[in-house]
């Protein structure tokens, strides 16, 4: 692993701080930042998270979804939960803690707004840090990349209509043009310039390819880190003003990424799913790719919305929670494959 990889945990801290300490200190260039938009969509935050997912994109080969039939299981597994499950769990768990249990200690203004910035996490299955912890928990890279691609052409239609849908029962306006904007954006053009630049370098061949993607790789983990301090400078004033909210904000988020984790496992485990294919699917499965959900919260409801609060929340608890879980897939590893053995003998 790269120094990035094993101390990602110490990074992102150092990037929270860095960012809140901005945004708290020097608030006029945050909001300076912030207001270089064009039709509603941020500039920095748009460049950066190009840079950050283009060179993950570049690795999706999608003849590979053809190579992986004999992990059916796994796919259908992360399937089913990133668009059958995963959204609307989210959704009921925001319902719950944000509009009921800890609504009287919350803004009553905001309550539909951080509704929202949950709504966006849920539906928003992860693309560029999937990489990371299929590879921190030694899972299979054909069913990483082959999941991924599958993910990708499933996002350009579905994500909108998911959204829409639960903004739509949860009674918030749901601004169309402006969804389907983002999606343009943040997945279909970057996918389109991704996959181009693979072709192009793949007839010079796969060495020229994996040259230029070990060349380029450093401009992920740069962007990954500019766009964390951007994010947190946009709210460092919102943080530090609210810690309380930040709290109860985090405690669906978390709930989430272990149930959906857990659920996964578990399935993955009564379907005799190999541990290699297990792991990066219960990883996938409890992931966000909160990168697009907090450049469509940022978009819909603005920078100093609740539902871009959340959002940042999510990148808050994200990493650390996967950090976690990837720990525990790995210990559990031994006693995966012996249950298994078991009840292939049985």
């Amino acid at each position: 692993m790269s120094i990035f990889e094993r101390y990602l945990s110490v990074w992102v801290v150092l990037c929270i701080v860095a960012g809140i300490a901005l945004g708290k200190t020097m608030p006029e260039v945050a909001h300076f930042l912030g207001s270089l938009e064009v039709a509603h969509v941020n500039i920095p935050v748009g460049l950066l998270i190009w840079f950050m997912i283009i060179p993950m994109l570049m690795k999706i080969d999608f003849s590979t979804i053809s190579q992986v039939r004999h992990q059916k299981a796994g796919i259908g597994i992360t399937l089913l939960i990133n668009w059958g499950i995963k959204p609307f769990t989210m959704a009921a768990l925001g319902w719950f803690f944000i509009a009921y249990l800890f609504a009287p200690w919350l803004p009553a203004d905001q309550i539909d707004s951080y509704m929202a910035g949950l709504i966006l996490l849920g539906a928003a299955p992860c693309t560029a840090m999937v990489f990371v912890w299929s590879n921190l928990c030694k899972g299979d890279a054909n069913f990483t990349i082959s999941q991924v691609a599958l993910n990708d052409l499933i996002m350009i239609f579905a994500f909108a209509p998911i959204v829409a849908l639960l903004l739509g029962i949860s009674s918030i306006p749901v601004p169309w043009a402006t969804l389907f904007l983002s999606v343009v954006i943040y997945i279909v053009i970057p996918l389109i310039i991704a996959q181009q630049l693979r072709a192009r370098l793949m007839r010079r061949g796969p060495a020229a390819y994996q040259a230029a993607l070990a060349r380029i790789g450093p401009f992920t983990t740069v962007a990954l880190l500019a766009t964390l301090i951007l994010l947190f400078a946009f709210q460092g004033e919102a943080i530090v003003a609210q810690p309380l909210i930040i709290g109860m904000l985090a405690v669906p988020i978390f709930l989430q990424g272990v149930l959906i984790a857990g659920l996964g496992y578990w399935l993955n485990l009564k379907c005799r799913v190999q541990h290699n294919v297990a792991g990066p699917s219960t990883m996938i499965g409890a992931s966000n790719f909160f990168e697009l959900a907090v450049a469509v919260a940022i978009v819909l409801y603005g920078f100093d919305s609740g539902a871009a609060l959340a959002t940042v929340v999510g990148v808050l608890i994200e990493v650390p929670v996967m950090l976690w879980l990837v720990k525990l897939v790995n210990q559990s590893r031994p006693w995966y494959e012996a249950k298994i053995r078991r009840e292939v003998k049985w």
